[in-house]
């Protein structure tokens, strides 16, 4: 589900009309929507309410605190990558005895802050690292919540970069090694072991790699609570979402016959509820990308056309530094105008292009695209998980604004970066 659609002829975001929106605030702009947001969150929590289940939002996703704030406000909990992310919790009004602090290379300040807060734990990804949260812990006198994250070994079947479920990744404790790590973690003072946790991948759009993974660690952590009584398993996030959008797939012929199926919230609880729910514990899931991905989108303004012997290029004023993903992963976003096309309007193969200076600045490759011409408007859509928290000054371009939109009602969540803010903490020697 989302809430933008075409109403009297322009794109519309919930009750506000884009076209008429970016008169006012410029392009390129991102455009969030709540209603989506808050959408995707309820339904998770409702499809998994059979079990005692604790959403922790991935901070990573889309990390504004006006989003933090909303999810808070909803009872979620947070997954945290960094002292940053952190921070940006407590200011949003989020719980940090409900934050889970992930990643391979957490720094003694990270780890201080994280027992200064009293998060609920930290999930680490290696003995060596227990180690550590273990002596900065005993330093302060306390006694540091730690879970070990599995490194299960399953094919997520998902691109490289966002795999992580493998044992060539960097991600967590071979499963053959965990028993072994928490028996070692058992014996420290200053550590006390309060779940178990793995993350097999990003972008899942299939219940099959989750369903296996859940299958083969389900008896490890009913030996882990036996043995020392842990309190919860984490089953990471990882849900997919739809990139191929009916909204674009109505007007580009390119996505005909070839129509995404999404992984249902019904299909994940369909077959992972049944799993969970004899261990009789606390159940946690870690989404970043289904709940905030589809619910924003990226307008830019087409500046100039190219036509050249073998492509034509549409030039807009966004660039990679904006919206990195075609870029890195190869992310596929569909592109529509913010005026809706005619039914009968004629469609080109073009590159949409960005102005900095990469060869891999670009949005769409040999895309068939209704006709735009300078000065029209068109959005990226699906662009409200790892757009803006990916993006960069590089070129030395300024940030562009974050809007939220609650209804008709429109709310600048970051407004866009000046010349003067780019260079501000910069300072030349005297």
């Amino acid at each position: 589900m989302h809430s933008f659609e075409y109403r009297n002829g322009a794109l519309h975001c919930e009750g506000v009309n884009l076209d008429t929106l970016v008169d006012e605030v410029g392009t390129p702009a991102y455009v969030y929507s709540k209603a989506t947001i808050l959408d995707h969150y309820r339904r998770l929590s409702e499809g998994m309410s059979e079990l005692d289940c604790l959403i922790c939002y991935a901070t990573k996703a889309n990390s504004n605190i006006a989003v933090l704030n909303l999810l808070a406000g909803e009872g979620s909990g947070f997954d945290i990558v960094s002292g940053g992310e952190l921070f940006r919790i407590k200011k949003a009004g989020g719980d940090p005895g409900k934050c889970t602090f992930a990643g391979v290379g957490k720094t003694r300040e990270e780890i201080e802050m994280g027992l200064d807060a009293g998060i609920l734990s930290f999930n680490a990804e290696s003995e060596a690292e227990v180690e550590f949260i273990n002596q900065v812990a005993g330093e302060k006198g306390v006694v540091a919540p730690i879970a070990l994250r599995v490194n299960p070994n399953v094919d997520a079947k998902t691109h490289k970069y966002i795999s992580t479920g493998k044992s060539e990744n960097k991600f967590g404790i071979d499963f053959e090694s965990i028993a072994g790590a928490y028996e070692r973690a058992s014996q420290l003072e200053h550590v006390k072991i309060r779940g178990l946790q793995m993350h097999i991948g990003s972008q899942l759009t299939s219940v099959g790699p989750f369903e296996e993974a859940v299958k083969k660690v389900v008896p490890f952590v009913q030996q882990l609570k036996d043995l020392y009584d842990i309190e919860f398993f984490s089953i990471g996030g990882g849900i997919g979402i739809v990139y191929n959008d009916s909204l674009a797939s109505g007007v580009m012929s390119w996505w005909e016959g070839q129509e995404e199926k999404p992984l249902t919230v019904e299909e994940y609880a369909q077959a992972l509820v049944p799993l969970l729910k004899p261990l009789d514990m606390k159940i946690i899931l870690e989404p970043g990308r289904f709940m905030v991905g589809n619910a924003g989108i990226m307008i830019t303004e087409v500046l100039y056309e190219k036509r050249g012997s073998a492509k034509t290029f549409k030039i807009v004023d966004a660039g990679m530094n904006d919206l990195i993903r075609p870029a890195l992963y190869e992310g596929h976003h569909d592109i529509v105008p913010i005026k809706e096309p005619a039914t009968a309007s004629t469609e080109e193969k073009v590159d949409i292009v960005g102005p900095v200076c990469e060869s891999g600045d670009f949005f769409a490759q040999d895309r068939p695209l209704p006709s735009v011409e300078s000065g029209d408007r068109i959005a990226v859509l699906s662009a409200g998980a790892y757009g803006f928290v990916m993006a960069s000054n590089y070129n030395s371009r300024p940030f562009p604004p974050e809007i939220l939109i609650d209804g008709e009602e429109v709310h600048t969540i970051r407004p866009r970066q000046s010349y003067e803010e780019l260079i501000e903490t910069e300072i030349i020697p005297r």
